[in-house]
Protein backbone atom coordinates (compact mmCIF):
# COMPACT_ATOMS: atom_id res chain seq x y z
CA UNK A 1 0.00 0.00 0.00
CA UNK A 2 2.90 2.51 1.08
CA UNK A 3 4.80 1.58 -2.30
CA UNK A 4 1.70 2.70 -4.13
CA UNK A 5 1.40 5.64 -2.59
CA UNK A 6 4.98 6.67 -3.21
CA UNK A 7 4.36 5.49 -6.92
CA UNK A 8 1.05 7.89 -7.51
CA UNK A 9 3.31 10.93 -5.30
CA UNK A 10 6.03 10.09 -8.23
CA UNK A 11 3.55 10.38 -10.78
CA UNK A 12 1.98 13.26 -9.65
CA UNK A 13 5.45 14.85 -8.75
CA UNK A 14 6.96 14.42 -12.75
CA UNK A 15 3.59 15.59 -14.45
CA UNK A 16 3.63 18.72 -12.24
CA UNK A 17 7.49 19.04 -13.83
CA UNK A 18 6.65 18.17 -16.77
CA UNK A 19 3.90 20.71 -17.02
CA UNK A 20 5.98 23.45 -15.65
CA UNK A 21 8.78 22.61 -18.03
CA UNK A 22 6.63 23.22 -20.95
CA UNK A 23 5.10 26.24 -19.08
CA UNK A 24 8.47 28.00 -18.73
CA UNK A 25 9.92 26.65 -22.29
CA UNK A 26 6.41 28.40 -23.99
CA UNK A 27 7.42 31.72 -21.98
CA UNK A 28 10.98 31.36 -23.12
CA UNK A 29 10.02 30.84 -26.58
CA UNK A 30 7.21 34.12 -26.77
CA UNK A 31 10.41 36.05 -25.42
CA UNK A 32 12.88 35.15 -27.69
CA UNK A 33 9.89 35.54 -30.62
CA UNK A 34 9.61 39.10 -29.48
CA UNK A 35 13.41 39.61 -29.85
CA UNK A 36 13.46 38.20 -32.80
CA UNK A 37 10.77 40.18 -34.84
CA UNK A 38 10.21 43.88 -35.24
CA UNK A 39 6.81 43.55 -34.16
CA UNK A 40 3.97 39.78 -32.89
CA UNK A 41 0.69 41.07 -33.58
CA UNK A 42 -1.79 37.67 -32.58
CA UNK A 43 -5.21 37.75 -30.64
CA UNK A 44 -3.31 37.98 -27.13
CA UNK A 45 -0.27 39.77 -27.50
CA UNK A 46 0.71 43.12 -28.91
CA UNK A 47 4.10 44.65 -28.70
CA UNK A 48 6.22 46.17 -31.20
CA UNK A 49 9.95 47.47 -31.24
CA UNK A 50 9.89 50.48 -32.61
CA UNK A 51 8.61 53.59 -30.75
CA UNK A 52 6.82 54.92 -33.35
CA UNK A 53 4.29 51.70 -32.85
CA UNK A 54 3.43 49.03 -35.17
CA UNK A 55 3.92 49.04 -39.00
CA UNK A 56 0.90 47.99 -40.22
CA UNK A 57 1.97 48.65 -44.11
CA UNK A 58 3.91 45.20 -42.74
CA UNK A 59 1.20 43.52 -41.39
CA UNK A 60 -0.93 43.99 -44.42
CA UNK A 61 1.72 42.34 -46.54
CA UNK A 62 2.56 39.37 -43.63
CA UNK A 63 -1.58 39.19 -43.43
CA UNK A 64 -2.40 39.47 -47.11
CA UNK A 65 -4.98 41.89 -46.58
CA UNK A 66 -5.74 44.88 -49.20
CA UNK A 67 -5.02 48.27 -48.50
CA UNK A 68 -8.10 50.71 -48.37
CA UNK A 69 -7.01 53.36 -51.04
CA UNK A 70 -8.55 56.87 -52.00
CA UNK A 71 -9.87 55.21 -54.90
CA UNK A 72 -11.78 52.97 -52.61
CA UNK A 73 -12.97 55.82 -50.27
CA UNK A 74 -14.22 57.67 -53.54
CA UNK A 75 -15.92 54.99 -54.67
CA UNK A 76 -17.36 54.04 -51.25
CA UNK A 77 -18.58 57.89 -51.10
CA UNK A 78 -20.31 57.11 -54.61
CA UNK A 79 -22.17 54.38 -53.49
CA UNK A 80 -23.05 55.40 -50.33
CA UNK A 81 -24.02 59.01 -50.42
CA UNK A 82 -21.71 59.74 -47.52
CA UNK A 83 -17.84 61.15 -46.78
CA UNK A 84 -16.16 57.89 -45.66
CA UNK A 85 -15.46 58.37 -41.27
CA UNK A 86 -12.17 60.01 -40.07
CA UNK A 87 -11.36 56.60 -39.02
CA UNK A 88 -11.26 55.86 -42.80
CA UNK A 89 -9.75 59.28 -43.76
CA UNK A 90 -6.91 58.93 -41.24
CA UNK A 91 -5.91 55.40 -42.13
CA UNK A 92 -6.98 54.35 -38.84
CA UNK A 93 -9.38 51.88 -40.32
CA UNK A 94 -6.73 50.64 -43.22
CA UNK A 95 -6.83 47.66 -44.85
CA UNK A 96 -9.57 45.20 -45.77
CA UNK A 97 -10.50 41.72 -47.04
CA UNK A 98 -13.66 42.00 -50.13
CA UNK A 99 -14.98 45.49 -48.45
CA UNK A 100 -14.82 46.35 -52.72
CA UNK A 101 -17.12 42.97 -53.42
CA UNK A 102 -19.36 44.78 -50.20
CA UNK A 103 -19.91 47.90 -52.28
CA UNK A 104 -20.69 46.13 -55.41
CA UNK A 105 -23.58 44.19 -53.15
CA UNK A 106 -24.53 47.09 -52.25
CA UNK A 107 -24.75 48.57 -56.05
CA UNK A 108 -26.88 45.57 -56.97
CA UNK A 109 -29.18 46.02 -53.78
CA UNK A 110 -28.22 43.02 -51.87
CA UNK A 111 -28.57 42.13 -48.12
CA UNK A 112 -25.69 41.61 -45.85
CA UNK A 113 -24.94 42.28 -42.18
CA UNK A 114 -22.17 43.19 -39.77
CA UNK A 115 -20.63 41.33 -36.87
CA UNK A 116 -18.37 42.49 -33.95
CA UNK A 117 -17.79 41.97 -31.11
CA UNK A 118 -16.20 41.74 -27.26
CA UNK A 119 -14.25 39.46 -24.56
CA UNK A 120 -15.61 40.52 -21.46
CA UNK A 121 -12.46 40.64 -18.93
CA UNK A 122 -13.54 44.03 -16.66
CA UNK A 123 -16.36 45.14 -15.75
CA UNK A 124 -15.78 48.23 -17.87
CA UNK A 125 -14.73 49.10 -21.61
CA UNK A 126 -11.79 51.01 -21.94
CA UNK A 127 -11.03 53.99 -24.59
CA UNK A 128 -9.78 51.45 -26.68
CA UNK A 129 -12.77 49.19 -26.84
CA UNK A 130 -14.62 52.12 -28.23
CA UNK A 131 -13.12 52.07 -31.45
CA UNK A 132 -14.34 48.74 -33.29
CA UNK A 133 -17.92 50.03 -31.57
CA UNK A 134 -17.72 53.64 -32.82
CA UNK A 135 -16.95 52.39 -36.17
CA UNK A 136 -19.49 49.86 -36.17
CA UNK A 137 -22.35 52.44 -35.38
CA UNK A 138 -21.07 54.25 -38.67
CA UNK A 139 -21.57 51.35 -40.71
CA UNK A 140 -25.01 50.38 -39.16
CA UNK A 141 -25.93 54.03 -39.52
CA UNK A 142 -25.16 54.53 -42.81
CA UNK A 143 -25.98 51.05 -44.57
CA UNK A 144 -29.29 50.37 -42.68
CA UNK A 145 -28.38 46.78 -42.00
CA UNK A 146 -28.78 44.37 -38.98
CA UNK A 147 -26.12 43.83 -36.54
CA UNK A 148 -25.01 40.97 -34.17
CA UNK A 149 -23.03 41.12 -31.38
CA UNK A 150 -20.79 38.27 -29.79
CA UNK A 151 -19.73 38.28 -26.19
CA UNK A 152 -16.94 35.50 -25.97
CA UNK A 153 -18.13 34.93 -22.44
CA UNK A 154 -16.49 31.51 -22.48
CA UNK A 155 -13.27 32.39 -24.37
CA UNK A 156 -12.51 34.98 -21.17
CA UNK A 157 -13.21 31.68 -18.55
CA UNK A 158 -10.48 29.91 -20.57
CA UNK A 159 -7.89 32.52 -21.12
CA UNK A 160 -8.45 34.82 -17.94
CA UNK A 161 -8.93 33.47 -14.05
CA UNK A 162 -12.24 33.84 -14.28
CA UNK A 163 -15.34 31.03 -13.01
CA UNK A 164 -17.69 30.85 -16.03
CA UNK A 165 -20.59 32.29 -13.70
CA UNK A 166 -17.74 35.88 -13.37
CA UNK A 167 -17.24 35.80 -17.22
CA UNK A 168 -20.89 35.77 -17.61
CA UNK A 169 -21.54 38.45 -15.18
CA UNK A 170 -18.61 40.64 -16.50
CA UNK A 171 -20.72 40.00 -20.28
CA UNK A 172 -23.91 41.55 -19.23
CA UNK A 173 -21.91 44.52 -17.45
CA UNK A 174 -19.95 44.96 -21.02
CA UNK A 175 -23.23 44.94 -22.86
CA UNK A 176 -24.83 47.88 -21.00
CA UNK A 177 -21.81 49.51 -21.99
CA UNK A 178 -21.78 48.67 -25.77
CA UNK A 179 -25.93 49.54 -25.92
CA UNK A 180 -24.74 53.05 -24.59
CA UNK A 181 -23.04 53.89 -27.77
CA UNK A 182 -26.26 54.31 -29.62
CA UNK A 183 -26.87 50.98 -32.27
CA UNK A 184 -30.31 50.58 -33.75
CA UNK A 185 -32.14 48.47 -31.23
CA UNK A 186 -34.42 47.16 -33.84
CA UNK A 187 -31.50 46.11 -36.26
CA UNK A 188 -29.14 44.94 -33.42
CA UNK A 189 -28.93 41.70 -31.23
CA UNK A 190 -26.47 40.88 -28.84
CA UNK A 191 -25.82 37.63 -27.02
CA UNK A 192 -23.11 35.71 -24.65
CA UNK A 193 -21.98 32.31 -25.81
CA UNK A 194 -23.01 30.87 -22.60
CA UNK A 195 -26.37 31.75 -23.33
CA UNK A 196 -26.89 31.35 -26.87
CA UNK A 197 -24.94 28.21 -27.58
CA UNK A 198 -26.80 25.64 -25.76
CA UNK A 199 -30.26 27.21 -27.36
CA UNK A 200 -29.86 27.11 -30.48
CA UNK A 201 -29.18 24.43 -32.94
CA UNK A 202 -27.70 25.84 -35.79
CA UNK A 203 -24.97 28.10 -34.21
CA UNK A 204 -24.20 24.84 -32.58
CA UNK A 205 -24.30 22.91 -35.55
CA UNK A 206 -22.05 25.28 -37.72
CA UNK A 207 -19.40 25.23 -35.13
CA UNK A 208 -19.46 21.49 -35.25
CA UNK A 209 -18.87 22.06 -39.27
CA UNK A 210 -16.14 24.76 -39.26
CA UNK A 211 -14.22 22.29 -36.12
CA UNK A 212 -14.80 19.31 -38.68
CA UNK A 213 -12.38 21.21 -41.60
CA UNK A 214 -9.69 22.75 -39.08
CA UNK A 215 -6.51 20.37 -38.11
CA UNK A 216 -4.60 21.04 -35.09
CA UNK A 217 -1.89 21.79 -37.26
CA UNK A 218 -4.07 24.78 -39.54
CA UNK A 219 -5.05 25.96 -36.09
CA UNK A 220 -1.24 25.53 -34.18
CA UNK A 221 -0.08 27.64 -37.52
CA UNK A 222 -2.69 30.15 -37.20
CA UNK A 223 -2.88 31.16 -33.59
CA UNK A 224 0.63 29.20 -32.18
CA UNK A 225 -0.76 26.79 -29.41
CA UNK A 226 1.11 24.41 -28.15
CA UNK A 227 1.30 21.58 -25.91
CA UNK A 228 0.13 23.64 -23.04
CA UNK A 229 -2.55 25.20 -24.85
CA UNK A 230 -6.12 24.04 -23.19
CA UNK A 231 -8.55 21.99 -25.61
CA UNK A 232 -11.03 24.97 -25.13
CA UNK A 233 -8.42 26.86 -26.41
CA UNK A 234 -7.56 25.13 -29.39
CA UNK A 235 -11.54 24.45 -29.85
CA UNK A 236 -12.37 28.15 -29.50
CA UNK A 237 -11.82 29.89 -32.82
CA UNK A 238 -15.05 27.60 -34.38
CA UNK A 239 -17.21 29.55 -32.00
CA UNK A 240 -15.80 32.86 -33.17
CA UNK A 241 -15.88 32.50 -36.35
CA UNK A 242 -19.54 30.99 -36.56
CA UNK A 243 -21.49 34.60 -36.28
CA UNK A 244 -20.00 35.49 -39.95
CA UNK A 245 -22.22 32.83 -41.42
CA UNK A 246 -25.86 33.94 -41.07
CA UNK A 247 -27.57 30.35 -40.67
CA UNK A 248 -26.24 30.48 -37.25
CA UNK A 249 -29.12 33.21 -36.77
CA UNK A 250 -31.99 31.76 -37.86
CA UNK A 251 -34.42 33.61 -35.85
CA UNK A 252 -33.30 36.79 -37.57
CA UNK A 253 -32.57 35.39 -41.15
CA UNK A 254 -34.46 32.08 -41.82
CA UNK A 255 -32.04 29.82 -44.13
CA UNK A 256 -30.85 32.27 -45.90
CA UNK A 257 -27.03 32.26 -46.74
CA UNK A 258 -26.17 36.50 -46.29
CA UNK A 259 -22.94 37.74 -46.23
CA UNK A 260 -20.95 39.36 -43.34
CA UNK A 261 -18.67 42.05 -42.98
CA UNK A 262 -16.48 42.07 -39.75
CA UNK A 263 -15.15 45.31 -38.62
CA UNK A 264 -12.21 44.51 -35.94
CA UNK A 265 -8.57 45.55 -34.82
CA UNK A 266 -5.86 43.79 -36.74
CA UNK A 267 -5.49 41.21 -34.00
CA UNK A 268 -8.43 39.27 -34.82
CA UNK A 269 -7.66 38.79 -38.23
CA UNK A 270 -6.01 35.17 -37.70
CA UNK A 271 -10.09 34.24 -36.76
CA UNK A 272 -11.54 35.17 -39.89
CA UNK A 273 -8.55 34.09 -42.25
CA UNK A 274 -9.23 30.72 -41.00
CA UNK A 275 -12.86 31.86 -41.74
CA UNK A 276 -13.10 32.58 -44.86
CA UNK A 277 -10.90 29.37 -45.86
CA UNK A 278 -13.46 27.01 -44.15
CA UNK A 279 -16.64 28.80 -45.78
CA UNK A 280 -16.48 27.42 -48.89
CA UNK A 281 -15.99 23.62 -47.93
CA UNK A 282 -19.53 24.56 -46.14
CA UNK A 283 -20.83 26.55 -49.42
CA UNK A 284 -20.93 29.62 -47.66
CA UNK A 285 -20.10 33.23 -47.87
CA UNK A 286 -16.81 34.45 -46.95
CA UNK A 287 -16.76 37.17 -44.11
CA UNK A 288 -15.99 40.39 -45.05
CA UNK A 289 -13.37 42.19 -43.54
CA UNK A 290 -11.93 45.85 -42.25
CA UNK A 291 -9.19 46.11 -39.95
CA UNK A 292 -8.38 49.00 -37.35
CA UNK A 293 -4.94 50.01 -36.03
CA UNK A 294 -4.90 49.70 -32.19
CA UNK A 295 -5.67 53.07 -29.70
CA UNK A 296 -1.85 52.81 -27.93
CA UNK A 297 -1.01 52.56 -24.17
CA UNK A 298 -0.73 55.62 -22.70
CA UNK A 299 2.81 54.77 -21.91
CA UNK A 300 3.81 54.60 -25.81
CA UNK A 301 2.70 53.52 -29.11
CA UNK A 302 4.45 50.08 -28.91
CA UNK A 303 1.81 48.11 -26.93
CA UNK A 304 -2.31 48.89 -27.42
CA UNK A 305 -4.13 49.89 -24.35
CA UNK A 306 -4.96 47.09 -21.84
CA UNK A 307 -7.46 45.89 -18.99
CA UNK A 308 -5.05 44.19 -17.21
CA UNK A 309 -3.17 47.88 -16.68
CA UNK A 310 -6.35 49.46 -15.01
CA UNK A 311 -3.41 52.59 -13.59
CA UNK A 312 -2.63 53.33 -16.57
CA UNK A 313 -5.84 52.48 -19.07
CA UNK A 314 -8.51 55.11 -19.46
CA UNK A 315 -11.70 53.24 -18.22
CA UNK A 316 -15.01 54.06 -19.59
CA UNK A 317 -16.08 54.81 -15.82
CA UNK A 318 -13.84 56.89 -14.82
CA UNK A 319 -13.98 60.36 -13.05
CA UNK A 320 -12.99 63.54 -14.99
CA UNK A 321 -9.94 63.45 -11.93
CA UNK A 322 -8.54 60.22 -12.78
CA UNK A 323 -8.80 60.87 -16.52
CA UNK A 324 -6.54 63.92 -16.00
CA UNK A 325 -4.49 62.36 -13.68
CA UNK A 326 -3.45 59.23 -15.94
CA UNK A 327 -2.51 61.16 -19.22
CA UNK A 328 -0.96 63.59 -17.09
CA UNK A 329 1.13 60.87 -15.68
CA UNK A 330 1.33 58.71 -18.08
CA UNK A 331 0.62 59.76 -21.42
CA UNK A 332 4.14 59.10 -23.41
CA UNK A 333 5.37 62.55 -24.76
CA UNK A 334 7.05 63.66 -28.04
CA UNK A 335 8.45 66.73 -26.61
CA UNK A 336 11.74 68.01 -25.97
CA UNK A 337 12.76 68.21 -22.62
CA UNK A 338 13.15 71.76 -21.97
CA UNK A 339 10.51 74.58 -23.08
CA UNK A 340 12.95 75.94 -25.15
CA UNK A 341 14.68 72.77 -27.14
CA UNK A 342 10.58 72.43 -27.77
CA UNK A 343 9.94 76.03 -28.73
CA UNK A 344 12.95 75.30 -30.93
CA UNK A 345 12.84 72.54 -32.62
CA UNK A 346 9.56 71.37 -31.81
CA UNK A 347 7.71 68.03 -31.21
CA UNK A 348 7.28 64.69 -32.36
CA UNK A 349 3.48 63.99 -33.07
CA UNK A 350 4.68 60.28 -34.86
CA UNK A 351 5.44 59.03 -31.10
CA UNK A 352 3.35 61.28 -28.90
CA UNK A 353 0.36 59.57 -27.46
CA UNK A 354 -1.75 62.82 -27.03
CA UNK A 355 -1.17 63.05 -30.48
CA UNK A 356 -2.32 59.50 -31.44
CA UNK A 357 -5.34 59.59 -28.86
CA UNK A 358 -6.49 62.99 -30.61
CA UNK A 359 -6.03 61.53 -34.09
CA UNK A 360 -8.89 58.94 -32.89
CA UNK A 361 -11.18 61.06 -30.93
CA UNK A 362 -11.06 64.63 -32.75
CA UNK A 363 -13.10 64.67 -35.58
CA UNK A 364 -12.63 67.64 -37.23
CA UNK A 365 -9.42 67.04 -39.67
CA UNK A 366 -8.64 70.55 -39.99
CA UNK A 367 -8.29 71.01 -35.92
CA UNK A 368 -6.23 68.09 -35.95
CA UNK A 369 -4.00 69.63 -38.70
CA UNK A 370 -3.99 72.91 -36.50
CA UNK A 371 -2.94 70.84 -33.63
CA UNK A 372 -0.05 68.85 -35.25
CA UNK A 373 1.29 72.49 -37.26
CA UNK A 374 1.40 74.01 -33.65
CA UNK A 375 3.05 71.27 -31.72
CA UNK A 376 5.43 70.13 -34.51
CA UNK A 377 6.50 74.20 -34.65
CA UNK A 378 7.16 74.22 -31.02
CA UNK A 379 3.99 76.93 -30.43
CA UNK A 380 2.31 74.07 -28.77
CA UNK A 381 3.89 72.87 -25.73
CA UNK A 382 3.14 68.80 -24.26
CA UNK A 383 1.15 70.44 -21.27
CA UNK A 384 -0.80 72.22 -23.60
CA UNK A 385 -1.24 69.04 -25.92
CA UNK A 386 -1.95 66.67 -23.23
CA UNK A 387 -4.16 69.71 -21.80
CA UNK A 388 -6.31 69.40 -25.31
CA UNK A 389 -6.39 65.37 -24.83
CA UNK A 390 -8.05 66.15 -21.40
CA UNK A 391 -10.61 68.17 -22.55
CA UNK A 392 -12.05 65.78 -25.32
CA UNK A 393 -11.69 62.56 -24.01
CA UNK A 394 -13.47 64.09 -20.67
CA UNK A 395 -16.52 65.29 -22.16
CA UNK A 396 -16.44 62.38 -24.51
CA UNK A 397 -16.92 59.79 -21.44
CA UNK A 398 -18.53 62.04 -19.77
CA UNK A 399 -21.26 61.60 -22.96
CA UNK A 400 -20.87 58.37 -22.51
CA UNK A 401 -21.75 57.63 -18.78
CA UNK A 402 -24.98 59.72 -19.32
CA UNK A 403 -25.80 57.44 -21.99
CA UNK A 404 -25.03 54.57 -20.02
CA UNK A 405 -27.24 54.92 -16.86
CA UNK A 406 -30.22 55.16 -19.16
CA UNK A 407 -29.76 51.53 -20.42
CA UNK A 408 -32.79 49.88 -17.74
CA UNK A 409 -33.06 46.12 -17.55
CA UNK A 410 -35.64 46.43 -20.67
CA UNK A 411 -33.00 48.33 -22.56
CA UNK A 412 -31.35 45.04 -22.11
CA UNK A 413 -33.68 43.21 -22.63
CA UNK A 414 -34.76 44.25 -25.99
CA UNK A 415 -31.26 43.84 -27.35
CA UNK A 416 -30.59 40.32 -26.03
CA UNK A 417 -33.97 39.51 -27.09
CA UNK A 418 -34.40 36.96 -30.52
CA UNK A 419 -36.25 38.61 -32.89
CA UNK A 420 -36.42 39.06 -36.71
CA UNK A 421 -34.98 41.77 -38.47
CA UNK A 422 -35.98 43.59 -41.75
CA UNK A 423 -32.50 43.13 -44.73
Amino acid sequence: MLRRVLVLSLQRANFAAARFLMTTQTVEKNLERCKLEEQVITPWDVHASDEKGVDYDKLIKKFGSSKITPELLERFEKVTGHAPHHFLRRGIVFSHRDFDQLLTLREQGKPFYLYTGRGPSASSLHLGHCVPFMFTKWLQEVFDVPLVIQMTDDEKALWKDLSLEESNELAHENIKDIIAFGFNPEKTFIFCDLEYIPSCKEFYWNMNRIQKCINFNQAQKCFGFDETSYIGKIAFPAIQAAPSFSTSFPHLFGDKKIICCVPCAIDQDPYFRITRDVAPRLHLPKPVLLHSTFLPALQGAQTKMSSSDGVSTIEMCDTPKKIKTKINKHAFSGGKTSVEEHREHGGDTSVDVSYHYLRFFEPSDERLAQIKEQYESGVLLTGELKKLLIDNITEYVKEFQERRAMVTPDVLEKFMSRHPMDL
